[in-house]
């Protein structure tokens, strides 16, 4: 690859479409991420009408430590920060317990397909 910039500060066509390319992968990857955070949160919706049905709490601890390790494990194996991956997971836990808690005050009424229309997002851990 050629060097960043010419001798008149403006950037090399190479470099333009290397960066050009490398950008419309990510976007695509940012799609598919977002896409599987909708199906994974639908099924969660699920699991908070379930629930609900039948009276469980909304968190559960214990699936959620186990979840956690899993995750660190599988971030280090990709070599992600597993740190970062379990800061992504807490987040994503937190907003599907919220979930899980406002199906539980409506006692499991209604949305009973799985649809996220609780407050307009999906949630996330089960």
């Amino acid at each position: 690859m050629t060097t960043s910039h010419t001798g008149t500060g403006a950037v090399d066509p190479a470099v333009r479409e290397e960066l050009a390319r490398l950008r419309d992968s990510i976007d695509n990857i940012d799609a598919s991420v977002v896409h599987m955070l909708a199906e994974r949160f639908k099924c969660t919706q699920q699991v908070g009408h379930l629930k609900a049905r039948h009276q469980l709490p909304p968190a559960d601890p214990a699936r959620e430590a186990k979840q956690i390790a899993r995750l660190r494990a599988l971030a280090e194996s990709a070599k992600l920060d597993p740190a970062f991956a379990e800061k992504f997971l807490n987040f994503i836990i937190a907003e599907v317990i919220h979930h899980h808690e406002r199906i539980a005050e409506s006692n499991g009424s209604g949305n009973e397909d799985g649809d996220e229309s609780v407050n307009g997002t999906a949630p996330a851990s089960g």
